[in-house]
């Protein structure tokens, strides 16, 4: 993706972050987990001039345990459009759930006046690059380029969006944090990261 655009923070007047809540510990994945430690957004949480606001969109409006879901039929934006749709694992249609789950999300963003969210990548509610066609649990799982309904619903409403994957634009954001952090100029997207030319080929 582009450079993020982002001013420089002080103590009294932080970088507003909107962040899955899954990236900093919160306990709200599918099976009552944070799906483990993620270096590059805990580094965040040690910064005195950002602001987090975590926000778990499946939490939100399934809870937690819950069955994992999938978009069928398309990406995020297809599901705002009405032209794809969220299954659990069962087969639950989970979209209207998602759906005002996303619009709360945007909600607490822009009463918060968040500059930037980092969500978790391939989700179906908060990927941001890359997410499945379809079930995950099947035995062969595919992976199609696009967003979650949520990053969708975020960047139609202005905001930027990156992932726990996006490297380069985290290590420009540590930068824009602290000007004394010697950005990793080998750092990559997730877009242009090994994996990804090497599934999608682009």
């Amino acid at each position: 993706m582009a450079d993020i655009l982002l001013r420089t923070p002080t103590i009294d007047d932080p970088l507003r972050i909107l962040v899955s809540a899954c990236l900093i510990g919160t306990q709200c994945g599918v099976d009552g987990t944070s799906y483990g430690e993620y270096p590059t957004v805990h580094k965040l949480l040690h910064y005195k001039n950002v602001r987090l606001l975590p926000f778990c969109p499946e939490n939100f409006s399934f809870g937690t345990p819950r069955e994992m879901c999938d978009i069928h039929g398309g990406t995020g934006e297809d599901v705002l459009d009405g032209k794809a749709k969220v299954l659990t694992e069962s087969g639950v249609d989970w979209t209207e759930g998602l759906i005002k789950a996303a619009e709360r999300m945007v909600t607490v963003a822009k009463l918060n006046k968040v500059e930037l969210c980092v969500m978790m990548d391939i989700s179906a509610a908060c990927g941001s690059t890359v997410i499945y066609d379809g079930n995950r649990l099947v035995k062969n799982p595919v992976y199609q380029i696009g967003e979650g309904v949520c990053t969708a619903l975020l960047r139609r409403n202005g905001f930027q969006v990156i992932s726990q994957r996006d490297f380069a634009s985290l290590e420009q954001l540590y930068n824009t944090i602290d000007p004394a952090h010697l950005v990793d100029v080998a750092s990559k997207n997730h877009r242009d990261g090994e994996w990804f030319v090497g599934y999608f080929g682009k």
